[in-house]
């Protein structure tokens, strides 16, 4: 029988490499290599503009984006509602520019005459109170679903010897995953100027949802095989639960890598965020389901984790001994 549990070591290492590249990635001081530290926030996170605009005829989102650019906004994020009204996200438009127009006017000017007769527009700003707020409510949002992730996988796996490890489990795994997401679009931010907006927290709660729901085919596969033969050791049960739900997990993942791969390819720009976030999400979450989570409950009942602690305490000791010893030869 393959012996995936044996091999958790290096699943942590690969996770762990992975989770620090994020983090370097994120905390890389700003202007380091004329590059931003964190994430690139678009514009709902910090402040900007959003015109809503509706033609008198069907238009294509391409056009529009490109008479943006050629207008100097090139940052700026086009969504189609329908088949004629767009919503046009870009940096603060000024209220007065050459001729005594406004930049909002001139812009739809120009796509009056350059895409299709414009029949009616409205202007909106976001403020940066109104962005701060967005940001808080995706935390406080994210958060509250964690917890009650961890209650409900708790409640159901009552009738499990020390059922809270599966709640904690779960939920240190989905971290492993939005932690993951996180790096890599700091790291895209950084090298592709990838933006973070409204689509991508979207697709962060969408991760969340989705890396729980496989893990917790494989912890309850783990229950049944612990109550159907509670002999057998913790290791045992982990292993040959991940072996006869590992087809499962991996055909429903690649059935849905798949779909979203080709929205991402030949779907609209303005959704390119969250279909990212949703790879990422099924790629990582794959993994995290089947090489994390239940690892989780293996290392905790071995009491592993604490051993690596005090063996981390011990180090230094062990090297400040071994200098002194060095020293005094």
């Amino acid at each position: 029988m393959l012996d995936i549990v044996g091999k958790r070591g290096w699943y942590f290492l690969i996770s762990g490499l992975m989770i620090l590249a994020g983090l370097v990635s994120l905390i890389i001081p700003p202007g380091w290599a004329s590059l931003e530290s964190g994430l690139k926030p678009g514009i709902e996170f910090t402040s900007g503009s959003v015109l809503n605009i509706t033609f008198e005829q069907p238009v294509k989102e391409g056009k529009i984006r490109e008479r943006m650019t050629a207008l100097g906004h090139g940052e700026a994020l086009v969504q189609k509602v329908g088949s004629r009204a767009v919503i046009i996200r870009t940096k603060v438009l000024q209220e007065a520019s050459a001729g005594g127009l406004s930049e909002r006017q001139l812009i739809q000017q120009d796509l009056d005459r350059e895409v299709a007769p414009v029949e009616s527009a409205s202007f909106d700003s976001v403020s940066p109170v109104v962005a701060a707020e967005t940001v808080r409510n995706a935390a406080v949002a994210l958060a509250v679903a964690s917890l009650g992730i961890f209650l409900y996988v708790w409640y159901a796996f009552h009738r499990v010897p020390k059922a809270h490890r599966y709640g904690a489990s779960t939920i240190l795994a989905l971290l492993h995953d939005l932690l993951v997401a996180l790096g890599l679009f700091s790291i895209l931010g950084k090298t592709i100027g990838m933006e973070v907006n409204s689509m991508f927290i979207v697709g962060m709660l969408t991760l969340a949802g989705y890396s729980v729901n496989d893990t917790i085919v494989i912890f309850d596969r783990i229950r049944e095989n612990a109550l159907r033969h509670p002999e057998r050791s913790l290791e045992a049960q982990v292993n040959l639960s991940i072996l006869e739900t590992m087809a499962r997990s991996l055909n429903t993942n690649l059935a849905v890598l798949f779909v979203v791969l080709a929205m991402l390819l030949i779907g609209g720009g303005s959704i390119r965020e969250l279909l990212l976030v949703l790879v990422i999400g099924a790629v990582v979450g794959s993994y995290s389901s089947i090489f994390i989570a239940a690892q989780f409950l293996v290392i905790w009942e071995r009491g592993e984790i604490g051993k690596l602690m005090r063996r981390g305490r011990r180090a230094p000791v062990a090297a400040t001994t071994a200098l002194l010893h060095l020293i005094g030869r």
